[in-house]
């Protein structure tokens, strides 16, 4: 059986990225390599546009400076900055579909010596080991996401169906859940769900982690320490902008060191 190239995708606030959000991708790449079908060549993490107009949500400039910050020690996962950089909010189905034909586009250029040095600066965020040519077969983009956004496609009026059937029918799903869900059992409650379970992939992330940037949020609010829950460059960063809620008469030590 032919190995299948993938591109794992995150859409998200990443308000601020944690290093669960990092861990996800390590976790998908792992499950894929383990199943001998799929070969992960690159990630990348799709911060939201500002029109999300989420709650408490930070302004684009500062997640895409975060989240490059929280993937400088990677040498595979990226930040797309696309999306956020759009006039207005992009559905999901969009940002699939605009990163599906950079790939194609990337992928056949790469074959043409002529055409192959002008993909440096409009693709940076896509992997080397792609940009050179040393993929020329197909390669899917597929959504990286968790439990909950399987399950958000349950709930009335929030998805369209035929981003749905797009979603994961064109691209595909891979679905990072708990030991103590049952992510199959929803999909059997839903019939477009099934009718493209083939394409779907569910991991099971046995190594419980319950952090949240909700919860990271809190915490700097109340000048309590988050490291070791996000990557150091990312709290040096909050604290250099005072994001979230920091003040900047909070001690170093009570940030950091608690």
């Amino acid at each position: 059986m032919p190995v299948s190239k993938v591109v794992l995708l995150a859409c998200g606030s990443f308000n601020p990225p944690t290093n669960m959000h990092l861990r996800m991708f390590e976790i998908a790449r792992d499950h894929l390599h383990r199943l001998g079908t799929h070969q992960v060549v690159a990630g990348l993490m799709s911060p939201v546009h500002d029109a999300y107009a989420k709650n408490g949500l930070e302004s684009a400039a500062h997640r895409k400076e975060m989240v490059k910050l929280a993937v400088k020690t990677s040498d595979w996962i990226k930040l797309s900055d696309w999306e956020c950089n759009q006039e207005s909010w992009s559905r999901t189905r969009q940002v699939l579909n605009y990163h599906q034909n950079r790939v194609n586009e990337i992928l056949q250029s790469s074959m043409n010596d002529n055409n192959s040095n002008n993909l440096e600066d409009s693709s940076n965020w896509f992997a080397s080991n792609v940009k050179n040519g040393c993929c020329p077969e197909s390669v899917v983009v597929k959504l990286l996401c968790g439990a909950d956004l399987l399950e958000s496609f349950g709930t009335p009026g929030l998805w369209a169906d035929e981003d749905i059937e797009s979603i994961i029918g064109t691209h595909g799903l891979v679905v990072i859940t708990r030991s103590n869900t049952n992510p199959l059992e929803f999909i059997y409650n839903s019939d477009v769900l099934t009718k493209y379970m083939s394409n779907i992939t569910i991991v099971t992330e046995w190594i419980g982690n319950e952090v949240s940037s909700t919860k990271i949020r809190r915490a700097i609010r109340r000048g309590e320490s988050v490291k070791y829950l996000i990557p150091d460059p990312v709290i040096d960063y909050i604290q250099l902008k005072c994001l979230f809620g920091f003040k900047q008469n909070f001690s170093l030590k009570m940030m950091l060191m608690q």
